[in-house]
């Protein structure tokens, strides 16, 4: 782990500047377990697993888990379990994106997850994604990305919308969103294909399809007058898959089974094969179990003895919105990692799970702070409930603050990603109960 607080931010700043999308992230991630000896598994082959060996596996290609089997018994041991999810909301494009629209290419947008619309207009955009192309036997997959300004959604001049500074800037998803690209072509689908395929070196008839990500392209940067913030977009939540591969990779031969699961889908819902309601997780578990030669009694014992941190980053005290916030629960920004509660289950924080990560935080030296939501507003949630009532572990649910959540770039403390990897370090490192 890097030695101070500002050159373990500058770290994270790096991570994402190299992960425009889900995919690059975990193409990042794993470049990063390769350097450090992790062993990539293939989950349609067998697995041969060691104790004290270092592993990881890719699903669905914006999903990885990477883990250490511990070198003491998994019953008596039990897992730590620390969770992130590597999608931030945004724009998609369709997979039908390209047309022309008044003398002008436009390319056709989704709206996913929930991100803040008004902050992607008037900003250099960037696409980043996968392609699908023809191979002998089959296909394969290959990572794209296209920076420079790609791509715009210009804001209409506020002589043609007086109101904006008073009722917002809105857009219609459908009408407005479309991002200008160029001047018209005579068959922009066809343009935008032999761009694709220019990248890849391969014929335009190869491509069989797409995912492409929308994002800012300006990079990572520290702001205000003493460098105390960062900014960037995706900071939700890759600041988080940040602190939890560098607190994995600084643990040499745990006792306990050590697990860091970076999944897709978070931001809308985690309801996929790859996301945080699926199997993935249970899966690498079983796995696990199976080469121990453990029965459903002994995963059920170890399960039991587990431990399970859902990372992800929580809302920090703007002084400009007092009245948007709890007042009694103000989390400030470069005050360190924060356990979230919610009394109807919108995080997975008990008491019993706090107190876990608290003497964590306390083993590491770091303070630790609390967050509860304003009672009349709506409570946004995480892969926390659902991967706690998917294994019945105890579990908290915890972040690092920031501002501007959902932003296409957002803020945060340059103090506050060291103390979350110490945090989390200490987890991994945690005792059995």
């Amino acid at each position: 782990m890097t030695a101070t607080p500002r050159a373990h931010a500058r770290d994270l700043l790096d991570l994402i500047d190299a992960s425009p999308s889900p995919w690059h992230a975990v193409a990042t991630l794993a470049s990063r377990l390769d350097a450090a000896g992790f062993v990539r598994l293939d989950e349609a082959a067998r697995w041969n697993l060691a104790p004290g060996g270092r592993y990881y596996a890719i699903r669905a290609g914006a999903s990885l888990i990477a883990f250490i089997p511990g070198s003491g018994a998994l019953p008596e041991t039990g897992i730590r379990l620390v969770g992130a999810h590597t999608d931030s909301p945004g724009l998609r494009l369709k997979p039908k994106a390209a047309h022309v629209a008044d003398g002008l290419t436009r390319l056709g947008v989704e709206v996913y997850g929930g991100p803040i619309l008004a902050t992607f207009a008037d900003r250099d955009l960037g696409l980043a994604g996968r392609v699908s192309l023809r191979a002998s036997g089959g296909h394969e997959t290959r990572l794209v990305r296209f920076e420079q300004g790609f791509a715009r959604l210009p804001n209409l001049a506020i002589h043609m919308n007086r109101e904006v500074n008073e009722q917002g800037l809105k857009f219609n998803k459908q009408t407005e969103l479309p991002l200008l690209t160029g001047l018209a072509t005579d068959d922009p689908a066809r343009d935008f294909r032999a761009r694709i395929a220019e990248r890849l070196d391969c014929p335009a008839d190869d491509i069989l399809g797409w995912e492409f990500n929308v994002h800012d392209t300006q990079p990572g940067a520290f702001w205000g007058a003493d460098e105390a913030f960062i900014a960037s977009r995706q900071l939700d939540n890759l600041a988080s898959c940040h602190a939890a591969l560098c607190a994995l990779l600084a643990t040499d031969a745990p006792a306990a089974t050590c697990i860091a699961a970076f999944l897709d889908h978070e931001e809308v819902g985690s309801t996929s094969a790859a996301g945080a309601d699926g199997r993935f997780i249970e899966d690498v578990i079983e796995r696990l179990s199976a080469a121990r030669d453990l029965d459903v009694e002994d995963r059920r014992r170890a399960l039991a003895r587990s431990f399970f941190v859902s990372a992800d980053m929580a809302h920090a005290w703007h002084p400009n919105f007092p009245a948007a916030y709890e007042p009694n629960h103000r989390v400030m920004v470069n005050g360190g990692p924060v356990i979230k509660v919610n009394a109807n289950q919108r995080y997975a924080t008990g008491v019993d799970g706090a107190a876990r990560f608290i003497a964590s935080c306390e083993r590491a030296g770091v303070p630790w702070q609390q967050y509860a939501h304003r009672t009349d507003l709506g409570c946004g949630s995480t892969i926390g409930p659902l991967v706690a009532a998917r294994l019945g572990m105890l579990a908290v649910d915890v972040g690092a603050p920031m501002w501007a959540m959902h932003s296409a770039r957002e803020s945060a403390g340059t103090l506050d990603q060291y103390a979350m990897t110490l945090a989390l370090a200490q987890v991994f490192a945690q005792p059995t109960r």
